[in-house]
């Protein structure tokens, strides 16, 4: 009796995968007819919506940045006369970057390790940013919590060999600077 059951219930589990939905030939639209190494980008991307066409909707923190909803600012709450902290704010859970110049005449390896060594001061501070070089004497801190920004701002423009910080084309002058712009 069960060796029956269990062959009823394959042979109805065959059946269903074998009898999926196929478009007919003629119903299928002219980009579907097409081998699939003619596809061209519109076509991938139609692909991809049919596709994904009844998956559930993504959680917002799991959308890419860009599809994200912005953060909603409270702004009774927010002290108007500092700029920075709304800025702050609406920068919250997005990437930011900052623009971070050396003063002296350091060589690329002299960057890299002090670059390194501020980065290493933020982690340990649990402000989190990764550091790309861009020229002998200047780096990018790409931020995933823009908010983190002006606190790393804060720090980098404490240190000695900080020429000057660039948030959102704002330039905060180090404080050691020896008016090198």
């Amino acid at each position: 009796m069960k060796k029956l059951l269990v062959l009823v219930v394959l042979c109805i589990l065959v059946n269903n995968l074998t009898h999926a939905k196929k478009f007919k030939e003629e119903e299928k639209p002219s980009w579907a007819k097409k081998d699939i190494r003619d596809f061209n980008d519109a076509d991938m991307e139609r692909l991809l919506e049919q596709w994904e066409e009844d998956d559930d909707p993504l959680e917002p923190d799991e959308l890419p940045e860009h599809l994200r909803p912005p953060p909603s600012i409270d702004m009774a709450s927010v002290d108007s006369t500092n700029p920075e902290n709304i800025l702050k704010l609406s920068k919250k859970g997005r990437t930011l970057m900052t623009f971070v110049s050396v003063n002296g005449n350091p060589t690329r390896d002299e960057t890299e390790e002090i670059t390194k060594l501020w980065q290493t001061s933020l982690w340990n501070n649990h402000i989190q940013a990764e550091r790309y070089l861009i020229d002998d004497n200047r780096a990018i801190f790409m931020f995933k919590d823009g908010a983190q920004a002006w606190e790393a701002k804060d720090f980098l423009v404490e240190q000695e060999r900080c020429l000057h910080v660039s948030i959102e084309n704002k330039e905060y002058k180090g404080k050691h600077n020896r008016d090198e712009l």
